[in-house]
C-alpha cells in the first residue's frame, strides 16, 4: 500500500519579496526569503524520513528549473495549475490519482510543527475515513487528504481563500457529501510574527523535525523583527 500513497508538497520558489509577504511587515526581506528556505528543506527532509513517496509541487509554474537547481534533481516534481488556490489543490489531487495513486495527502511548506508522527496518522486514518484535514491556527488547514475513491473535486470550489473561515467551511462540505473525516491536531502557519513567536514556544515543548528552521530562528532571534513603531 506504501507505493500507492503519495504526499503533495506545495511550495513557492523563494524570490524576495514573493514568500511570506505578511511578515515583510516586521521582518527583513533576505531573512524572510532564508527562513522560507529552511521551512521547504525541512519540510522535505521530514518526508524523506516518514518514508512515502512525495511530490514537490511548485509556483510559479514555469520555474521547474529554478526549482530544481534550487532542491535538486533527484525529486519528483509538478507545477501547480490553476488560478487560484483551490483550483491549484484540485488540480494536484487530480493528477496525482490519475496516475495510480490511492490515497494521497496535500501539506503546505510553512508548517515546522508537522512531524512524520503525523503524516503516519494522516495515512492509518484514511484506512477507516474518507478524509482527513489538519486545522492551522488562522482557520485554514496545513493538511488534507483524501483516498482516491472518495476524492470529491468540489470541495475547493468557490472558497474564501485565507479567511479564518476556511477549515470549518471545509468540514461542513466533506461532512455534506458524506465524508467521513478523521481530524488532526492543530499547529501553527507561520505567516506573522506573532506565529513565529508561538512556533518558538511550542518548539520548546516538543520535539520537532524543524532541524533549519529551529537553528535559523534561535540564531537570528534578536534580528529578526524590525522595532515596533510607537503610537
Amino acid at each position: 500500500m506504501a507505493d500507492n500513497r503519495c504526499v503533495i508538497l506545495f511550495v513557492k520558489f523563494p524570490e524576495r519579496g514573493k514568500v511570506k509577504s505578511r511578515l515583510a511587515q516586521d521582518m527583513d526581506g533576505d531573512i524572510i526569503q532564508r527562513f522560507y528556505e529552511c521551512m521547504v528543506l525541512d519540510a522535505i527532509d521530514m518526508l524523506k524520513q516518514a518514508g512515502t513517496p512525495f511530490r514537490i509541487c511548485f509556483d510559479p509554474p514555469d520555474a521547474q528549473e529554478r526549482v530544481r537547481q534550487w532542491l535538486g534533481q533527484t525529486y519528483l516534481y509538478m507545477p501547480q495549475i490553476g488560478g487560484n488556490l483551490g483550483e491549484r489543490m484540485k488540480q494536484a489531487f487530480s493528477i496525482v490519482f490519475s496516475e495510480g495513486v490511492d490515497e494521497a495527502l496535500l501539506i503546505g511548506s510553512d508548517i515546522p510543527a508537522l512531524t512524520t508522527i503525523l503524516i503516519d496518522e494522516a495515512f492509518q486514518s484514511l484506512s477507516d475515513r474518507d478524509s482527513v484535514i489538519g486545522p492551522a491556527n488562522d482557520g485554514g488547514y496545513y493538511l488534507i487528504g483524501f483516498k482516491k475513491i472518495t476524492f470529491v473535486p468540489g470541495i475547493f470550489h468557490a472558497m474564501a481563500w485565507s479567511t479564518n473561515t476556511v477549515f470549518r467551511e471545509t468540514v461542513r462540505r466533506l461532512k455534506e457529501t458524506s465524508l467521513t473525516v478523521h481530524l488532526l491536531p492543530e499547529l501553527t502557519d507561520i505567516d506573522t510574527r506573532e506565529d513565529v513567536e508561538a512556533f518558538l514556544s511550542h518548539a520548546l515543548l516538543a520535539t520537532l523535525d524543524a532541524p533549519r528552521t529551529l537553528l535559523f530562528l534561535n540564531k537570528h532571534h534578536q534580528m529578526l523583527f524590525k522595532p515596533q513603531k510607537k503610537i
